[in-house]
């Protein structure tokens, strides 16, 4: 039955991890099918989770600097659309990449067996070229920042090379993609500033605890495959024990947020009451993934990975209105 239902995927041109009715099989032709889903451009949830650390960021390094006439303390709007279009151009790079060096595991995995370099709908040929059409487009995006984030960003393509291979020797692989998906929380700042400072370096801790915990929910659709292929995660680690373990880094995260956001600034100057709102906002979304968790249930499991975009959009907005909130208040005589 296995082999049957994948024929079906491969005749059909879709994938089996990835919703069937998506804007890519209505707009793209056919021939094109295959790139997108490399690119996983049928599931915007990765590039989102890239997104928002660099969207925190940029909406927190304002705020560092009373608002006045010049300074709204609002984040830029070519910045955030910059970091949108890196965001999509590089969470598909680096998804190009990771089949590549992962089409061995994938084509014994039933989730990912019918994905475009396994079922043989792209060859690695064709794989590396579009990765190299998409590593271009991050780098059009990335000399648009001052030249300490353009040597920034060209630092996180360590972290981005090696993460692949985590999972083969070491139960921590969520760590490394922690690492890499939450390069953003540095660059938002640097991209502003031209440089760092304590509050982005917080930032950056807290997101990569809250890239552990959303990515080790989204482990466990895949832990009893994994067990068979010798694949490492914080699921298989965790076990029985994921809750506890998802409460500690998830308090972590809001813990170094709050931090972050403390060390912006000085002298009374740096986030007002609504961004900390959007922290409180942001720690109960995540109480209630914890309550309903059920890592058995896999479909279950991918809605609450899918669920911390809403988090995101939390901590952004907190961090927006209080932007808002410093321009409406006074400026003392």
């Amino acid at each position: 039955m296995a082999n049957l239902h994948d024929g079906l995927l491969a005749d059909s041109g879709r994938v089996a991890d990835a919703p069937s009715h998506n804007w890519v099989y209505r707009a793209l032709p056919r021939r094109l099918w295959p790139y997108a889903q490399l690119a996983r451009w049928d599931r915007p949830i990765g590039w989102q989770l890239l997104m928002w650390p660099c969207w925190w960021s940029a909406a927190l390094a304002p705020q560092a600097l009373a608002p006045t006439a010049l300074l709204t303390g609002l984040p830029s709007l070519w910045h955030l659309f910059l970091f949108l279009l890196g965001a999509i151009a590089m969470r598909g790079a680096g998804c190009t990449y990771n089949d590549l060096v992962d089409e061995d595991y994938d084509a014994r995995v039933a989730r990912t067996r019918s994905r475009p370099l396994p079922s043989g709908r792209v060859t690695r040929r064709q794989a590396k070229v579009f990765l190299m059409l998409q590593a271009l487009v991050g780098l059009a995006v990335l000399v648009q920042f001052n030249l300490f984030a353009i040597l920034l960003g060209t630092a996180s393509l360590a972290v981005v090379a090696i993460y692949p291979f985590l999972k083969r020797v070491t139960d921590w692989p969520q760590l490394g993609l922690g690492l890499a998906f939450s390069w953003g929380a540095l660059m938002g700042w640097a991209g502003y500033w031209g440089s760092l400072a304590t509050a982005p370096l917080l930032l950056y801790a807290g997101s990569i605890l809250w890239t552990i915990g959303y990515d080790t929910i989204y482990a466990h659709q895949d832990k009893e495959d994994d067990a068979l292929v010798g694949v490492r995660s914080t699921a298989r680690l965790f076990g029985r024990h994921t809750r506890a373990a998802l409460a500690v880094l998830y308090l972590g995260a809001i813990a170094l947020f709050t931090l972050a956001y403390l060390a912006t600034g000085s002298d009374g100057v740096g986030p007002s009451w609504p961004a900390y709102l959007g922290l409180a906002l942001g720690a109960v979304q995540m109480v209630w993934q914890l309550r309903v968790l059920d890592i058995d249930d896999a479909d279950q499991c991918l809605r609450l990975f899918k669920s911390n975009s809403l988090f995101g959009w939390i901590l952004f907005f907190g961090l927006i209105f209080s932007a808002l909130w410093q321009l409406s208040v006074p400026v003392a005589p």
